[in-house]
């Protein structure tokens, strides 16, 4: 039996071991899902090999660290600097980001212009470059300017809180674990309650919770969702990483999206 995890701090919440051990069983593949909690991303590999795992999924903080530690990196996931994907064979870690296209799947039914991304991680960097890749320009709003120079560097407009002048947007992406484990907002209510009565659209990559930003989102009558759509098209992804793409892909998306029905 192949073994399968994800990684990352929380993952208590993580749905993936449902959807992926529903899959193993569906498409009668001889694997198994944990979850399993890493606090120190730097110890990921050393985990990973001690555990004797063929594949995970890495959920934050540890993506960029992810990216860092692994031997080949493939697709966007070079210019992200982030992966949330690795797959074992002959004894080097293969590193992917499903991230990227597993959202823009997610908000394709959507009719948007102008997109503000909460957040400057690992997952911020996958949505911004990928949506630019797709021909958007995202603006990027974080609490502190550090983690902003990787989007400078690569022609993003981008804001710290302190900084923030505000503009319309028709999508507002939240990439940030707020709300996760807490019931706070990704910016101030002062900035985000003026923004979001201008939007159209607004997304959280948390899934299975309404956060208190899509909880504001439902209050000030905007189309809103979660990032459970995200975690399915990723998922799809990974799956097909996970099991070297020897499966259909139309048959795996129709067992995960029957997973996520349970």
């Amino acid at each position: 039996m192949k073994l399968y995890a994800i990684f990352g701090n929380p993952v208590a919440h993580s749905i993936s071991p449902k959807m992926h051990n529903y899959l193993f069983q569906k498409l009668g593949f001889d694997g198994c899902y944990t979850k399993i909690v890493v606090e120190d991303g730097a110890k990921l590999k050393e985990r990973f090999f001690d555990l004797s795992l063929k594949g995970i999924n890495i959920t934050v903080p540890h993506k960029e660290w992810a990216y860092k530690l692994a031997d080949e990196v493939y697709g966007i996931a070079k210019e992200v600097e982030a992966v949330n994907t690795w797959y074992e064979k002959n004894g080097k870690i293969y590193a992917y980001n499903t991230d990227a296209p597993g959202f823009y799947e997610s908000i394709k039914e959507y009719a948007f212009e102008n997109i503000l991304i909460l957040g400057a991680g690992g997952t911020a960097k996958a949505i911004a470059l990928y949506l630019k890749e797709k021909g958007y320009n995202p603006h990027i709003l974080n609490r502190s300017a550090g983690r902003l120079q990787f989007f400078k560097e690569r022609g993003f407009i981008c804001y710290t809180w302190d900084e923030f002048e505000q503009e319309k947007y028709d999508l507002i992406i939240n990439t940030t674990s707020a709300g996760l484990k807490d019931e706070a907002l990704p910016a101030p209510q002062k900035i985000l309650k003026p923004l979001m009565q201008e939007a159209k659209y607004a997304v959280d990559v948390i899934y299975n919770k309404l956060t208190p930003f899509l909880a504001l989102a439902r209050e000030l009558g905007l189309t809103y969702k979660d990032g459970t759509q995200m975690l399915l098209y990723q998922g799809i992804l990974a799956f097909e990483i996970f099991t070297d793409f020897s499966f259909n892909k139309e048959e795996i998306t129709r067992v995960a999206k029957e997973a996520l029905t349970l």
